[in-house]
């Protein structure tokens, strides 16, 4: 049964397999025994190799021990951990945070417990495919409004009459690259007295100069907010959070499935998180550096006429129009020494070359991606 269902997939161009480095994460990578220019990396900002996050963690490792024995209520958290939830709150502005195993555990946790049978969810059509799984595992009904479009967005709000309204949404898209329109979402949210529900996975340590979404908008944290936010994108470490009000971080913890049921980070991972907040908290060089790249590639990009898709973010997408197109030019930057994999169904509806820049890659290998590229347009 299942090979008959890979083999269409094979087809198709669908089947994916997975590639192994031989070497840290960064912007140069190593498979097999050859070195490639990696654009294919949430490493934004290349703390995941610093001395200083690794330093911290080596450290913990000393003090803690490793694993951590169990879930965080049977005692399986350590100090690490309500220390980096007191930084997150602080550095979110928020009354409390907690700790998640992962961003995908946080969306799936939090959505159901924030929502209930008399609730409507409004969800982004281009959400996270952690987003629209929690909204499916509540049996709360679930708007989809198209991407980024307000004026649905409202007229879905002022249709629908139900007790509890939430407004879910991505800040930075994983895969368009682009921002969501968070004020004019708080907006409605005020129209309607609605919840607002940010997961700023690909926002954290990029936009508003670090400190995500709502930073960028010059908006100040409120409780109708909630955020979630991942440390394996720009903090280069693993896990998630939920920052918000007291009152809705106490009932995460006491409702949330994924979080009541799965055995917590180990306290190493908590202690590299940190470090890595610190170093984005002090305004860190690196987030100029990201930017000054990222803006390079997309201008280069452009000059030499790839569609970016609307990029906002060091996410560049570029526009394929066919799986077959996506997969050659994936190709052809490999053999040029370059890792960009292709997107394509069910990831994304339309096929892309998903061009990620950190704050590491040097002015040299974004000329290799260009010189390379510009290969194909000849």
């Amino acid at each position: 049964m299942f090979s008959e269902k890979l083999k269409i997939l094979k087809e198709k161009g669908l089947l994916r397999e997975t590639k192994d480095r031989a070497s840290p994460q960064g912007p140069r990578i190593v498979f097999g025994e050859k070195e490639y220019i990696n654009f294919a990396s949430n490493d934004y900002l290349g703390l995941s190799t610093h001395p200083y996050v690794m330093n911290r963690a080596k450290a913990a490792v000393d003090e803690f021990g490793y694993g951590s024995g169990a879930s965080r209520l049977l005692g399986g958290g350590s100090i690490l951990h309500k220390d980096l939830e007191a930084k997150i709150a602080q550095f979110k502005g928020t009354e409390a945070a907690l700790v998640f195993n992962s961003g995908y555990s946080a969306n799936t946790g939090i959505i159901p417990v924030i929502s209930d049978e008399e609730s409507a969810l409004f969800s982004d059509e281009l959400n996270h495919a952690s987003i629209v799984d929690g909204c499916r595992l509540r049996k709360a009904k679930t708007l989809i409004f198209r991407h980024k479009d307000l004026d649905h967005l409202n007229e879905l709000l002022n249709k629908e009459n139900v007790k509890k309204k939430i407004i879910v949404t991505d800040t930075v898209f994983s895969m368009e690259g682009d921002i969501a329109p968070v004020k004019g979402l708080f907006d409605l949210c005020k129209r309607y007295d609605a919840l607002l529900y940010l997961d700023d996975a690909h926002g954290l340590g990029v936009i508003g100069n670090g400190g995500g979404a709502l930073k960028h908008f010059n908006m100040k944290p409120e409780s109708s907010i909630v955020q979630m936010g991942t440390f394996s994108k720009a903090f280069g470490s693993f896990g998630a959070f939920v920052a918000g009000s007291s009152d809705v971080i106490e009932w995460i913890m006491n409702t949330a499935r994924s979080f009541m049921f799965s055995t917590t980070l180990p306290p190493c991972i908590l202690a590299a998180s940190a470090a890595s907040l610190e170093l984005i908290d002090k305004g860190s060089a690196l987030i100029g550096a990201l930017w000054t790249n990222r803006n390079q590639a997309a201008a280069l990009l452009e000059d030499i006429g790839y569609d970016i898709m609307g990029s906002e973010s060091p996410i560049i997408p570029l526009r394929m129009g066919t799986v077959e197109n996506a997969l050659r030019v994936s190709r052809h930057l490999y053999g040029r020494g370059i890792y960009a994999p292709a997107i394509r169904p069910p990831t994304v509806k339309e096929p892309r070359i998903r061009i990620t820049v950190t704050a590491a890659h040097t002015a040299e290998d974004i000329e290799g991606l260009i010189e390379a590229l510009k290969e194909l347009k000849k």
